[in-house]
């Protein structure tokens, strides 16, 4: 790890941190601060705690002259150490360790430091999945690095073995007769060598359009390896004795010459060959007996010269192409009765050879890309928090929630496909169908891999829409299933309006927008026609939301909300030609907007209307909702301005903040679900400073949400009040400080929650960039005065903008940039601007007009 990037790491050693590796789409392996390998959610599942048996690094370091030193490269274990039954044999809690580690996480990448006097060399270990922006494919390889690097800070050479050992457990099922140690079939393990690439490929005796069907591979592509192909299997922990004593013995592993040492199961195993007189049992027939899983060991092997440093490079890769078609979740009960559907991964990569192999022979520009985007994000003159937020929630997107698939559906066409969970609890998938009203917050795809979003708003659009205009919120048509039950929610049916805004918008794609658009319009005239009643331009109906429940009367969330599509639809159809539809959205917007200023202003904040609070459950009346301007979140980021008066939205935000923000809840009271508690801080959904609050509040209103603080914050950025957008991330952040929750799982209902995905606002609003494609037009407005250095993202390139006093300089470190004006603060600074990747243009300002600088 360099030192600019130890610097600005927060160092973490508890155990409830895990930084997890894996692309788009693929499943995770994460690291714990230990250095262990933890959470393997490789199988189209999540599976929060689960180990992969025998899993581990370990070093063999032997001085010149002096003791060698053979450890497992992780530090202790912590904790309790009280299992009833003691840690299993497959945790090999009884091997020695190093005395301590510590972790710095600056997403995508992980750099963990070892500590421990009797090693005679210094080790750290750097892992990470490449990323890279606008390039889904790229940044969804199914495969980590991991490299570790040694010293020899000695007088003498030293003699280093680092041996990574990998179990596969592919197949899992029933324990039974078909699925003897809860496994359908059996696993290989075998040495390949081709090329610059080598190691051990795994594979399992299963059809490879089984859902169980997967395969691993662990390899390298430095020339001098020692390698145990496959470990002793027995009923026993034999293989791992063996290994232990090979791997100490001189650091050279060796192939076993026999792979089981057992002729007949004994003792406790002695019921699976009860019949003492039959012939002994031959080594297949024993194998056939013996658990299912396989084990084998890779070793990188050098001697280290006095000062030398050197690193041991692995690759990790999986492949488990085949998910089960449907959701198989706990709210969609409609799944098709049987059938796969195939990872997108698969198509590119069908094995995990292939995936591993490709990365070794890409990695060079591969992560090339991947420390540019880290030195852009977290390099620049953001506030920590901002890019800690922004960045750390990325993990969400290549975590279990989310997957990519090949064509799931006719319809859709060819191609990859998004869709995914809301979250995903510790063993399965929470909430399906790529909901909405929650997704509709989320904002990293769309500015990292927008490809990714348009394609879920095609599923939207063409699958989920009927001919009235009503839109499901829970798909399940993706997978060739019936539609859900339930109606539209009316803040994932306008959200998803102003997602395609935003989509286009970015893309500046014509073809894109003019495919949706049918089923888009109809999508707003539902709105329109539908819930407001009677005919003021303001929603009143029944409102289904994101809280699960339904809104009654006139309240701000869903006017606001459709306020910003009538803006967005509005802007859409003059740009498709047609001109009495966007006159007549412009003209319900600017009703809509002075009757949401007539009927829910209360002089301080917008409130909902109801004639009686209590006539419904779970409303909030006078209360102060955190989401009150939703709808102005997404036309700041989506370049629409300001929906309300500009002195009122900021009164708003300020009045969330005094009402809503707590910097200690060890004296709030909440029956609900508890994500925040003690003397930690957190934005509450809703609060009732003017008293009023109902006898039973909409169910979360008592509850605290990162997905609300982070579109909050955002909101307040964009609003220039910066100090109290601040107040709210440290506040959110400090409770994900490693100690007590992961810094790379916001949880909300399931881990990674989707809703969290709305932090990347925070860097949008930090810069003010808008990157409007159909105008060819990038502009920035930085929420704070100075010098200014940040990551920026078009539809078609990436890089870094610095703005110093009169100097504009773009650099582009990915793909390309066209763009007709470069504006600052709405002001025009530069014209024409043609970049590719390694370029950069500088522009300085005057008080008249810019003097372009090439450079």
């Amino acid at each position: 790890m360099s030192e600019q990037r130890r610097a600005r790491g927060i160092p973490h050693t508890s155990q409830a941190t895990a930084f997890p590796l894996g692309g788009i789409g693929t499943g995770n392996v994460s690291l714990g601060a230990r250095g262990e390998l933890r959470d393997w959610e490789l199988e189209n599942l999540p599976d929060k705690g689960r180990r992969n048996p025998h899993s581990f690094f370990a070093i063999h370091a032997a001085p010149e002259g002096a003791e060698a030193v053979t450890r497992v490269l992780e530090a202790r274990l912590t904790g309790r150490h009280d299992a009833d039954a003691g840690y299993p044999f497959d945790q090999l809690a009884g091997l020695p360790r190093l005395a301590g580690a510590s972790l710095h996480g600056e997403y995508p990448v992980v750099d963990i430091d070892f500590t421990d006097d009797d090693l005679p060399v210094d080790v750290s270990l750097r892992a990470f999945t490449p990323l890279v922006p606008l390039d889904a494919d790229a940044s969804g390889i199914p495969a980590a690095v991991l490299r570790y690097r040694v010293t020899n800070p000695g007088p003498a050479p030293v003699a280093v073995t680092v041996a990574g050992s990998i179990s596969h457990t592919a197949g899992r099922g029933t324990p039974g007769p078909d699925a003897p140690w809860g496994m359908r079939a059996t696993q290989t393990v075998r040495w390949r060598d081709e090329g610059d690439v080598r190691g051990l490929d795994f594979g399992i005796d299963l059809p490879d359009d089984d859902p169980g069907y997967g395969t691993l591979s662990l390899t390298t592509t430095d020339a001098s390896t020692t390698v145990k192909p496959q470990w002793v299997t027995s009923y026993w922990p034999d293989g791992a004795r063996l290994f232990w004593n090979d791997l100490t013995d001189d650091g050279m592993l060796a192939p076993e010459p026999r792979l089981t040492l057992e002729d007949r199961p004994r003792g406790l195993f002695a019921e699976l060959d009860a019949d003492p007189d039959a012939a002994p049992l031959t080594e297949a027939e024993m194998m056939a007996k013996l658990p299912r899983i396989r084990t084998g060991s890779l070793g990188i092997v050098h001697t280290l010269a006095p000062g030398e440093s050197r690193d041991f490079e692995f690759v990790l890769a999986w492949s488990f192409p085949n998910r089960r078609r449907g959701w198989h979740g706990h709210i969609i009960f409609d799944d098709p009765e049987s059938g796969i559907v195939r990872n997108h991964y698969a198509t590119l990569w069908p094995d995990a050879w292939s995936a591993g192999t490709h990365l070794h022979r890409t990695l060079p520009e591969l992560e090339a890309s991947t420390d540019a985007f880290v030195d852009a994000l977290y390099g620049g003159s953001l506030d920590p928090v901002i890019s800690d937020a922004a960045g750390a929630n990325i993990a969400a997107l290549r975590s279990t929630t989310c997957f990519v698939l090949e064509s799931p559906n006719p319809e859709l066409g060819a191609g990859p496909v998004f869709a995914a969970w809301e979250g995903s609890f510790d063993h399965g998938g929470s909430c399906e169908g790529t909901c909405t009203h929650v997704w509709s917050y989320a904002q990293t795809a769309a500015w990292l891999f927008p490809s990714l979003e348009r394609s879920a708003r095609r599923v939207e659009y063409l699958l989920e829409t009927d001919d009235d205009g009503a839109q499901k919120f829970r798909g399940n048509r993706v997978f060739g299933g019936p539609p859900w039950f339930m109606g539209p929610a009316v803040d994932g049916q306008l959200g998803t309006l102003l997602r395609l805004h935003r989509e286009w918008r970015f893309s500046g794609d014509d073809d894109f927008l003019t495919e949706l658009w049918p089923a888009a319009s109809r999508t707003l005239d539902y709105a329109i026609r539908e819930w407001d009643r009677d005919g003021d331009g303001l929603l009143d109906g029944e409102l289904h939301n994101t809280y699960d429940i339904e809104f009654h009367g006139i309240e701000p969330l869903a006017n606001g909300i459709l306020l910003a599509a009538l803006r967005a639809g509005a802007r859409m159809a003059a740009h498709l030609g047609e001109t009495d539809r966007a006159q007549d959205w412009s003209v319900r917007a600017d009703r809509a907007a002075d009757a949401m200023d007539a009927v829910l202003w209360n002089g301080e904040y917008y409130r909902q209307v109801i004639a009686d609070v209590d006539e419904h459950r779970y409303q909030y009346g006078e209360g102060i909702l955190s989401d009150q301007l939703l709808g102005q979140f997404h036309a700041f980021l989506g370049g629409l301005g300001h929906l309300l008066p500009r002195e009122r939205i900021e009164s708003a935000l300020a009045a969330i903040v005094r009402h809503n923000h707590r910097s200690d809840l060890s004296r709030h009271e909440s029956t609900q679900r508890v994500y925040a508690l003690n003397d930690e801080g957190g934005l509450l959904l809703a609060s009732w400073p003017r008293g009023g609050r109902p006898a039973i509040p909409f169910v979360y209103s008592d509850e605290v949400w990162t997905g609300i603080e982070h579109q909050v914050a955002a909101s307040l950025l964009f609003a220039g009040r910066a100090e109290d957008a601040l107040l709210i991330e440290r506040t959110l952040r400090a409770r994900y400080d490693g100690a007590h929750r992961n810094p790379w799982n916001e949880i909300e209902c399931g881990n990674h929650y989707a809703r969290s995905l709305a932090s990347w606002g925070l860097l949008i609003a930090a810069g003010g960039a808008q990157w409007d494609a159909p105008a060819r037009t990038l502009g920035f407005a930085p929420a704070t005065d100075g010098p200014f250095r940040s990551l920026f993202t078009t539809g078609t390139g990436w890089g870094r903008v610095e703005l110093d006093g009169a100097a504009f300089t773009l650099h582009l470190d990915g793909g390309h940039l066209e763009a007709d004006e470069l504006q600052l603060h709405g002001a025009t600074v530069a014209r024409d601007i043609r970049l590719r990747a390694g370029e950069a243009h500088a522009a300085r300002r005057t008080d008249n007009h810019p003097t372009p600088e090439e450079s």
